[in-house]
């Protein structure tokens, strides 16, 4: 059993990852709007990844005999002044959400709480992931510059990325 600390720690998580959804929803949403249908995809994955994130801590929490308390999600922003804005707001969203993410593995070894250390190194792996996929599209978009075919073959790559559950949740 995890403490009161704890869950409601993961709660707070849980939280941190609905507003990420709904954050890249958002982002989804504008740039469909711009005509970047695959920069609307990748975005629209992401989505699937951070509400398969809140799931994955909501079933932790269940598991543990806890409550799971959800919180209001805040309104994300609806504009964006480029593609390289949304991707640098993407990292710095990302950012957050690794501290977020090494303060519950502190919070776990404070508590001397094992298990939860244990079942946390799955997101630590994946802040990783995120952080890097976010700094390789950025480095993809300085190197495009203002060029509009550069942009357009970048939509495209984007376009084609599926979403893959994590195997905890695919079982």
């Amino acid at each position: 059993m995890i403490s009161k600390k704890m869950t409601d720690a993961l709660n707070l998580q849980i939280n941190k990852e609905l507003y990420s959804a709904y954050l890249y929803l958002a982002m989804s949403a504008h740039a469909q709007d711009i005509g970047l249908k695959g920069f609307a995809n990748w975005f629209f994955i992401q989505v699937q990844e951070e509400m398969s994130h809140a799931q994955k801590l909501y079933n932790y929490v269940i598991e543990q005999n806890q409550k799971v308390v959800l919180d209001e999600i805040k309104k994300p922003p609806a504009e964006f002044k480029s593609p390289m804005d949304m991707f640098q707001k993407t990292l710095e969203h990302e950012q957050f959400v690794t501290k977020s993410i090494n303060g519950l593995v502190a919070l776990a070894r404070e508590e001397n709480d094992y298990a939860t250390e244990i079942f946390l190194q799955w997101f630590v792996t994946e802040q990783i992931e995120e952080e890097g996929n976010d700094n390789e599209i950025i480095d993809k978009l300085r190197y495009i510059g203002d060029n509009g075919n550069g942009l357009l073959m970048l939509d495209k790559e984007l376009g084609v990325r599926t979403f893959v559950a994590p195997v905890a949740l695919a079982e």
